[in-house]
């Protein structure tokens, strides 16, 4: 059977906008934060409204796509004002029944607009439904309910409509509509099932009452030219069918109520009504607007329903007329004597908050896009709601502790369980030390044993005094030495004297011994603690070790108690359970039973009390009532601390339980202390307190005393830790001393070989100087001696003259300059404007390294380290320009230096004499053998002198293997610095 057509709404259109850009600039202006930071989510909700335009009509996926996008767009009206002053975007929205464009910058007109949108696609999703099949059915009765609920909500939300579509009367004619189908679908679903006929008058009377509540304002909106005009031809159809339904089946119940006269009039009224029917259904165009959204075929669907239905009340009522006439013959009454049908609603609007009951909202609406932007009025009602929860959490926290120390004061008072556990055993039982015991022995026996650690600081003290022992001796041998060394050379031996340069290492050797010194003092104090406890140490230590902890103790114990030989063993003794007499009381054991029951319950309270508080803390960290906050937020102004509290009432059964623990246990203790008493005034137990009360004392006596010795213990063990690691410090600050003293010897003994060896070639160097003064002294006596002159020896090309025979005429003694090579000159007295001669060493190249300075001097000046100023005689620098730079540590380029300020002093007093000039008295020598006169840059070598510098070297640190090489190093005969 073909099933009835359905109305269903025509989708608003809408234009394209773009949600990207103002978000992000709203974002980055009002909440300071960096716009990219949320790309993503605006690209996301701009995504989701594109979606939304094209979202199927039919199918739940376009449902649920539309209802994703109106999620989103609440949750963003929480956070972002949406409106002309603010973030101001145009949407624009087409009318669904008239197409004409409206626009607005509020967001309350875009969510309206997908609320009518969702509403149309659940209603043409049920009227596309195949309701022949029950699933199909029931899908359709839903949707046409959740669609007129959606209605409602416009009407109910959204009171100024700027369409025509979404004005009140149209949406109330539309949800009378929506109603009215629903209710036909359930009937048709009874009438499948076969209902009873007096229900299914009642439902066909309701659906009636629908239709004709919505011809009213369907007839208006016809007129004005926004309904198309088959949507009022197929409410009247519908109107008059449901109606004769009504009557049909009511007539059928009468019949069956042995009305028969009624019946037979209501069937009269159904024949009427569905004959109106039947014509308006006949005159349906036959074609249809699309914007209808009514089937091509719906004229002749109802036109063939109606007459099936025509068919079915005719053949009805002629049985009936003809039943009555020969049977009953009841009176019929008139039409208007006829009752109306009773009316039961089967159809109302489902609210949007029941529209997804059952399912996963969070899984159509999706997560919210900007859940990471808290606004910040619901951040400071989040942060008093955390101080809410946080008043309640302590609240409940302190009743816990006040619970917990009554009970365990209680408890300490009368000294249970312990006192129960002895009397169960006998007052004198096996004697046992405690945990604290136990762990006193277990820690002395895993610390490193104290004659150990004193063993390592005696040979670490050891070893630091042989180091400053070893130092101070190498800075006596090398003061020794240079001391020697400067009463042998007196005024050469240049070298610094060490205790100038020795007074911090010296001081830092002084400083180190008093330091070693205080610290053996506190070595004696804590050796004098160790032996005035090592018996306690070495018994805790070996019952550790041994396992014999308890035997420890008992013999200690045993020591105090001063045990006589006739005294009973405690095994042998027998308990007060097993000495029970009988006078008709309660016997000890059941005394005893019933104190540990009691015990049981209270530790059972506080297991329960502590659980609860602890489930109460974790549910009060995890509530996070910002989204309810944020879903409330314009209405928590006035409504915030009723919020809070509604919100708190999640944490009343947790209360209730503390409270109910606390009771119980008020209860227990009041019940436990009245056993425990009488358990204690029972003469049976009184008889033997006063054995237990001086085991007690001696245990007491016992544990007091190892107390002692490992406290005693404690502090040795960090007495000696800090003794070993002040020693190794100790040792690493003298080393480092040690390579500072061997360093500084060894410089100074570098440094003194140098000197020496300078030294010893200055003095080589002079008796090669006298020995060229003597010739030139003879080769005079030998020209005066002659009668005539000489023969001139040819001269070399580019050899330099002979110079001219000094002038001996001076009564000063004259000392030798090295000159070039080792060629030397007899120097001239100082210039005239000279006043005086100073005498620099470095100049002479007398330290070619590194040497101390003199007492007096502070600073390091040019040591020739480039040119010269030149003497005060000195008018031009001749060959001095091509000088080589001093080096330092270079006795050669020294020498060579010297050399040739001695030449360029030479030459300039050649000019000043004439070359004619012959002092009085000279005879000239005759002219030695052998080759020319040897020019300036030619070195003279006299048999066996040797080259005072062909065999020396730089002396350097360390090279004394290089020194020992030459079999004239001056430096040998010091081997005993080594």
């Amino acid at each position: 059977m073909t099933q009835s057509p359905m109305i269903s709404v025509p989708l608003k259109a809408t234009s394209e906008i773009d949600w990207v850009i103002p978000l992000k600039s709203y974002i980055q202006n009002t909440y300071g934060d960096d716009p990219e930071r949320y790309a993503e989510e605006c690209a996301t909700l701009n995504r989701l409204r594109q979606d939304m335009r094209g979202a199927a009509k039919d199918t739940t996926a376009g449902r649920d796509i539309l209802y994703r996008y109106y999620g989103q767009l609440e949750l963003l009206d929480l956070r972002f004002p949406v409106d002309e002053q603010h973030i101001k975007i145009s949407f624009t929205w087409f009318d669904a029944f008239t197409l004409k464009p409206t626009s607005q910058y509020s967001l309350a007109f875009e969510k309206a607009s997908i609320i009518f949108n969702i509403s149309a696609v659940l209603s043409c999703h049920a009227a596309h439904q195949a309701r022949s099949e029950e699933a199909g059915l029931k899908t359709a009765y839903h949707s046409f309910q959740a669609a007129a609920g959606m209605f409602t909500y416009i009407n109910e939300n959204f009171l100024h409509a700027p369409s025509i579509d979404l004005s009140r009367d149209t949406v109330k004619c539309l949800i009378h509509i929506m109603l009215a189908q629903a209710q036909e679908v359930f009937l048709e679903k009874q009438i499948t099932d076969q209902k009873k006929v007096g229900l299914l008058a009642k439902l066909s009377s309701q659906a009636a009452t629908l239709y004709s509540q919505a011809i009213e304002g369907v007839q208006d909106n016809v007129n004005k030219a926004i309904f198309e005009k088959v949507w009022l031809l197929m409410v009247q159809v519908k109107t008059n069918l449901m109606t004769s339904m009504s009557q049909y089946y009511q007539a059928l119940a009468d019949d069956d109520a042995n009305s028969h006269g009624m019946a037979i009039a209501r069937l009269k009224l159904a024949e009427e009504t569905v004959k109106e029917a039947h014509r308006i259904a006949s005159n349906f165009p036959s074609n249809i607007p699309t914007i209808s959204n009514l089937p091509a075929d719906c004229g002749s669907i109802l036109t063939e329903t109606t007459k099936r239905h025509l068919t079915g009340v005719q053949e009805k009522l002629k049985e009936l007329n003809k039943d009555n006439d020969y049977i009953y013959h009841q009176a019929v009454p008139a039409e208007a004597g006829v009752p109306p049908v009773s009316k039961l609603p089967a159809a109302k609007p489902i609210p949007v908050s029941e529209l997804y009951a059952g399912q996963d909202i969070q899984r159509i609406t999706g997560p919210d896009l900007f859940a990471k932007i808290v606004p910040l009025a619901v951040t400071e009602s989040a942060s008093l709601y955390d101080e809410e929860k946080a008043k309640l959490v302590r609240a409940e926290t302190e009743r816990v502790d006040i619970a917990n120390g009554e009970m365990a004061a209680s408890l300490d008072y009368l000294r249970l369980p312990g006192a129960l556990q002895i009397i169960k055993g006998g007052f004198d039982q096996e004697i046992l030390p405690d945990e604290d015991f136990r762990t006193w022995c277990v820690d002395v026996a895993d610390h490193e044993a104290p004659g150990a650690i004193f063993d390592f600081l005696k040979s670490t003290k050891e070893s630091i005094s042989g180091v400053l022992d070893k130092c101070t001796q190498q800075l006596d041998m090398e003061e020794s030495v240079c001391e020697k060394m400067r009463s042998k050379y007196e005024g050469d031996w240049t070298q610094q004297p060490s205790s100038r340069l020795t007074t911090t290492l010296r001081n830092n050797i002084r400083n180190y011994r008093e330091a070693l010194e205080e610290a053996s003092r506190t070595d004696i104090q804590l050796a004098m603690k160790l032996r005035a406890n090592e018996a306690e140490f070495e018994e805790m230590r070996t019952a550790a070790q041994t396992g014999e902890i308890d035997a420890l103790f008992q013999k200690a114990v045993a020591k105090v108690r001063g045990k006589s030989s006739n005294t009973q063993s405690p095994a042998v003794e027998q308990s007060l359970i097993d000495a029970d007499f009988d006078e008709g009381l309660p016997t000890v054991t059941d005394q005893t039973a019933k104190v540990e029951d009691i015990l049981k319950r209270l530790n059972l309270i506080k297991r329960e009390r502590l659980q609860v508080l602890k489930d109460l803390k974790e549910k009060a960290h995890e509530d996070d009532i910002s989204q309810i906050l944020i879903l409330n937020k314009k209405s928590i102004a006035n409504y915030e601390q009723q919020l809070f509290q509604s919100e708190l009432e999640k944490y009343r059964p947790h209360q209730n339980r503390l409270i109910q623990a606390s009771h119980k246990q008020a209860a227990l203790l009041k019940e436990l202390t009245m056993a425990f008493n009488s358990l204690l005034q029972d003469k049976r137990v009184r008889s033997e307190q006063s054995k237990y009360e001086s085991i007690q004392r001696q245990r007491g006596a016992v544990l007091s005393k190892y107390k002692r010795a490992y406290n005693e213990f404690l502090d040795l063990t960090a007495g000696l830790q800090g003794a070993k690691r002040w020693y190794t410090d100790m040792r690493e600050t003298v080393e480092s001393l040690e390579k500072n003293v061997e360093t500084f010897v060894n410089n100074r003994r570098s440094e003194g070989a140098q000197l020496l060896n300078q030294i010893e070639q200055e003095r080589a160097m002079y008796k090669s100087s006298q020995a060229s003064l003597e010739q030139e002294r003879l080769r005079g006596l030998m020209e005066r001696m002659s009668v005539e002159n000489p023969p001139t020896s040819p001269k070399p090309v580019g050899a330099r003259n002979t110079p001219t025979p000094l002038n001996f005429q001076t009564a000063s003694p004259l000392y030798p300059k090295q000159g070039f090579g080792g060629q030397f000159q007899v120097p001239q007295s100082p210039p005239p404007n000279q006043s005086s001669f100073a005498y620099n060493p470095s100049s002479h190249g007398r330290i070619p390294g590194p040497a101390s300075p003199p007492p007096t001097q502070t600073t390091f000046g040019n040591l020739g380290h480039g040119p010269a100023s030149p003497p005060p005689t000195q008018t031009s620098f001749g060959q001095a320009a091509a000088r080589p730079y001093s080096t330092y540590g270079n006795p050669a380029a020294i020498a060579q230096q010297q050399q040739q300020q001695q030449q360029q002093h030479f030459h300039h007093q050649q000019q000043q004499v004439p070359q004619n000039h012959v002092p009085p008295g000279f005879v000239p020598p005759p002219p030695p053998p052998g080759p020319p006169p040897l020019g300036p840059q030619q070195t003279f070598h006299y048999p066996g002198s040797g080259d005072p510098y062909a065999n020396t070297t730089t002396p350097r640190p360390n090279t004394a293997q290089q020194q020992q090489t030459n079999t004239t190093d001056p430096w040998a005969g010091l081997s005993q610095w080594r």
